[in-house]
């Protein structure tokens, strides 16, 4: 699985749009998709994404509920 498929599948999973996530960690929603079609996200912006979707990173998103993804 893809790190875009990822993030898409927790964006889905919380239920929060691409652009509600790229403005919760001070991104354009443009800058956002086109690192997500590059699939360029740094580890730093892979873990601001987590905590802004309420999980954390490890190789993946784990969310409270011991859901990962």
């Amino acid at each position: 699985m893809t790190m875009a498929q990822k993030i898409n599948m927790a964006v889905a999973y919380k239920g929060i749009s691409q652009a509600a996530l790229a403005r919760a960690i001070n991104m354009t929603p443009s800058n956002f998709n086109q690192k997500l079609k590059r699939e360029t996200f740094s580890t730093e912006e892979l873990a601001k994404i987590a905590t802004a979707l309420g999980c954390i990173y490890e190789f993946g998103f784990t969310f409270p509920d011991g859901t990962k993804i």
